[in-house]
């Protein structure tokens, strides 16, 4: 079924990115959908950290709140389905959902987010968003010195090495493989007295999503209490590609972080959150959305404004 009104702004995702803009909008007095499949990726998460007023809330409780805050503004509505298809061009999109409704938009804002591909070592599902996490500024207070093995290679794992070691020294670094390393960078973790291992990781034993240990195909069995493991992440969708957006070397959507803030290289389409970001906190998200919300708010009065005079 087709919507024949021409919104303002399509956002697609309803996460912290896509939440902060359609507030932004919505005071803005623009006519805006977001529409959200309900599949976030911190679904296994059990608490949100570092988000002023709202430290260790749950993710679900969080959107929950800003959805009743964004409820008061009647210019913005939700639809839950998916998005499978997107065609037009800057003033006129038509969006297409996975329940056969097709949306008209001035602009579009993608902040789908990134996806966790399979885990593909047994047991870290078991434990990933209890006791096993990705990010210490969102988890490390609650693993304080505490045993921890970090999986990850390479240089990221010389990045953060130095950065883990803030919340505790009782460091084993694991690299499920080849370590990436140099002689030199292996020295250095040496000097520092962390055991490195490149053996491949067998199994993660757990007791009530809280880990235990760590074994390895070599024998090698690693106590510990907590993990930090690189993931491995693809985009919450393919439609920005797909519409010719640019993609950045780290493998999110490059926008302009100075100008048009969030605007691809796409006119009209813009993005914010995690899809158009390495810095995956909740916080940073929120007031990217918002700040992309901001860039679209003045495009969209300057248009207007630009017609009103050309009529007169």
């Amino acid at each position: 079924m087709a919507n024949k009104e021409l919104l303002d702004v399509i956002i697609i995702g309803g996460g912290p990115a896509g939440l902060s803009a359609a507030l932004v909008l919505g005071r803005a007095r623009k006519r805006v959908v977001v529409i959200d499949e309900g599949k976030p990726r911190n679904a296994v998460t059990q608490e949100a950290h570092g988000f002023l007023t709202r430290d260790g809330i749950r993710p679900s409780e969080l959107r929950r709140l800003a959805m009743e805050d964004i409820s008061r503004y009647p210019s913005v509505s939700f639809v839950r389905h998916a998005v499978t298809g997107i065609t037009g061009a800057d003033g006129h999109f038509q969006a297409s959902t996975s329940e056969g409704e097709v949306l008209a938009a001035k602009k579009l804002l993608f902040a789908v987010g990134m996806k966790d591909r399979p885990l593909d070592i047994p047991g870290l599902a078991e434990v990933y968003g209890k006791s096993a996490f990705v990010c210490p500024y969102c988890d490390g207070w609650e693993l304080r010195d505490e045993p921890l093995v970090i999986i990850n290679s390479g240089p990221e794992l010389m990045h953060f090495a130095p950065i883990i070691s803030g919340w505790s020294n009782r460091l084993t670094f694991c690299t499920h493989g080849p370590d990436g390393l140099t002689d030199e960078q292996r020295e250095e973790l040496g000097r520092h007295q962390i055991p490195l291992h490149t053996s491949p990781i067998r199994a993660i034993d757990s007791r009530d999503g809280i880990v235990q240990q760590v074994l390895l195909e070599d024998g090698t069995v690693i106590p510990c209490r907590g993990i930090f493991f690189k993931p491995d992440l693809v985009p919450g969708s393919d439609l920005p590609q797909q519409l010719g957006c640019e993609i950045s070397d780290t493998g999110v959507v490059a926008v302009d972080m100075l100008g048009m803030v969030g605007a691809t290289n796409v006119p009209g389409i813009y993005s914010a959150g995690d899809i158009a970001s390495r810095m995956h906190q909740a916080i940073a998200a929120a007031s990217m959305g918002s700040l992309t919300a901001a860039s679209i708010n003045s495009q969209l009065n300057l248009e207007a404004w630009q017609s009103q005079g050309t009529s007169q």
